[in-house]
């Protein structure tokens, strides 16, 4: 039991990690950027973890992790960030190479402002729930930052991706909350 959370990191990575090197993926050509982007990435999310875990909003159970911890955190927590992110770009690259994922410039514009008014409403509904209101605050600030600050072009794909990536989110986030287990993972 105590390799759970491992295990879920593992799985989570081995596939595309294998399929990285790939002759028409060639993931492994994009290591030199995608590296320091997840580990500066990484260090923002990793101490957020920190302080989260330090505030009590969230824990991790010691009957499915190893035991090693750097802080307060399992290392499978701090590998998470950088299996989830993998993963992740991967699918992404992926998509991008194999499928048109662009969509109408219009249908971009309604999302990204569909999801900013929910950030904002989700981020007022729970000012009382620390976690929930800055995240939902943040992702207000971040799609409203790429849309109309940084104006990047990929928007409308993150979206196509993203609804994708949804299905193993929720399976990942369910063995992590405790489905299928005999307790959550994470609490």
């Amino acid at each position: 039991m105590k390799y759970t959370y491992l295990l879920i990191d593992f799985f989570t990575i081995i596939i595309p990690f294998i399929f990285s090197f790939h002759p028409k993926l060639k993931f492994h050509q994009t290591w030199k950027s995608f590296f320091p982007a997840v580990i500066l990435t990484g260090i923002i999310f990793i101490a957020w973890d920190i302080y989260f875990t330090h505030l009590g909003v969230w824990g991790f159970n010691p009957t499915y992790t190893t035991g090693l911890k750097i802080s307060n955190l399992p290392i499978e927590e701090i590998l998470f960030f950088l299996c989830i992110p993998y993963s992740c770009v991967f699918t992404y690259h992926c998509l991008n190479l194999l499928l048109n994922l662009d969509i109408n410039d219009k249908l971009e514009t309604i999302l990204s402002i569909l999801f900013m008014v929910l950030g904002l409403s989700v981020g007022f509904i729970f000012l009382n729930k620390i976690y929930t209101a800055v995240t939902a605050f943040g992702f207000f600030a971040l799609i409203a930052a790429a849309k109309y600050v940084l104006k990047v072009d990929w928007l409308g794909k993150f979206y196509f991706v993203y609804l994708i990536l949804l299905i193993p989110f929720l399976i990942v986030n369910g063995l992590l909350t405790g489905t299928g287990l005999a307790a959550p993972v994470q609490f």
